[in-house]
């Protein structure tokens, strides 16, 4: 039937999400065309990228004002392509501000509208949730708090669980995975994760870095990893290396193997956080933004944390070093306690199981591609019934 389906990932974590949900409608419906935005995994799926979600990914309110001829660019061209192609569906995966001014055109356009991956409107912004009830058809959830608050608006929602609890996980147990990164079992391992995007490599490498040199001058066996995203190049962390003295080991990608290999991890905030947890790796979260983008952000937060392990567990298991709190000395010294207190390390691996607890069973890809699939025939009929309409 030729059917088409935009779909749009601004960030790494949005293009590993909605690579598995592609790969499970296709499954089922092989013949289906995928094109919009997104990176390296959509593309392995055969996605057309029209955009590198590359480009996307910023955090910050004034970081995106920074990336604004970029992203409008890529907002100007979505839509010119949502009139060419028509297509039959429009996921959006995340990525609220730029996925909610799309989502109008497509409205305009009579074009449904699938939303996987709520933007956290729960957390901030609550207010966002009246322009999702008039711009999208259905939200596919992945959290289980998330479908009262929307069942509570009137939004037509599904909880289909989190990928995460299938995708995460490594064929190394840790003693493996530090022989496969040169690394020495015998000896501790800190990972380094500092996002995904340009931006906060920017702003929280170097924090990173200077906390790394600390420790590594008081411990001089420890041992540092650090995941490269594949939203990031080589080019993106050689400058913050060039001036250095410190032995960090770089892999591309591999985001579940390293930390596999890893004693305890210090990340920015994001995705990454729940990835951690869901490996059992104690770790220490870190959030900074520019100043103004922090204060004004800081008014609008509902949230008693930030981390998303935390928000999931209902409980400040990692600690949090936010803004002016993320210091190199405050790093060093939470790292060093996760590292070397081996009570606290073991505690904090015992109270991360209630994330995975909390996110429910596996099959979240194939429940979302079920919505998928059901809103595709919503369409169909809708076609057919309106053809036959203009023949009468």
């Amino acid at each position: 039937m030729n059917e088409k389906i935009m779909i749009i990932a601004g960030e790494a974590s949005g293009d590993a999400r909605a690579a598995g949900l592609v790969r499970a409608v296709k499954r089922q419906r092989p013949d289906l065309r995928f094109f919009g935005i997104g990176g390296d995994q959509l593309r392995a799926e055969g996605v057309e990228t029209l955009v590198d979600s590359r480009v996307m990914a910023v955090v910050g309110l004034f970081e995106v004002l920074a990336h604004f001829p970029t992203i409008y660019g890529a907002l100007q061209l979505m839509r010119r392509k949502l009139r060419e192609e028509r297509p039959d569906l429009l996921i959006l995966v995340d990525y609220p501000d730029f996925n909610l001014r799309l989502a109008r055109t497509a409205k305009e356009l009579g074009i449904k509208v699938l939303y996987y991956i709520s933007p956290q409107i729960w957390a901030w912004r609550q207010e966002r949730v009246h322009r999702i009830r008039e711009l999208v058809d259905h939200m596919a959830v992945v959290f289980p708090f998330e479908e009262p608050f929307y069942r509570n608006a009137h939004v037509p929602v599904t909880f289909v669980g989190h990928p995460l609890v299938e995708e995460v996980g490594s064929p190394f147990d840790r003693s493996a995975a530090c022989r496969e990164f040169g690394l020495d079992s015998t000896r501790k391992v800190l990972g380094l994760f500092p996002g995904s995007r340009r931006s906060e490599i920017k702003r929280l490498l170097p924090v990173l870095l200077d906390s790394a040199e600390q420790l590594h001058a008081r411990h001089p066996d420890l041992q540092f990893i650090l995941p490269r995203a594949s939203t990031l190049q080589e080019a993106d962390f050689a400058p913050h290396f060039a001036s250095r003295h410190l032995p960090v080991t770089v892999v591309p990608g591999r985001a579940y193997d390293v930390m596999a290999a890893c004693d305890a991890i210090v990340s920015a905030s994001g995705t990454a956080t729940l990835e951690i947890a869901l490996m059992r790796i104690p770790l220490a979260v870190i959030y900074r933004i520019a100043p103004l983008s922090y204060q004004i952000m800081k008014r609008m937060v509902k949230v008693d944390h930030i981390a998303l392990c935390n928000i999931v567990a209902g409980a400040r298991i990692a600690p949090e070093l936010i803004q002016h709190d993320a210091t190199a000395d405050r790093i060093a010294a939470e790292a060093a306690s996760l590292v070397y207190d081996e009570a606290r390390n073991a505690q904090m691996r015992e109270e991360l199981k209630s994330v995975r607890e909390k996110l429910g069973a596996a099959g979240g890809a194939d429940n979302v591609a079920r919505v998928v699939l059901d809103l595709l025939t919503m369409t169909e009929n809708r076609t057919v019934a309106e053809t036959q309409r203009r023949r009468v």
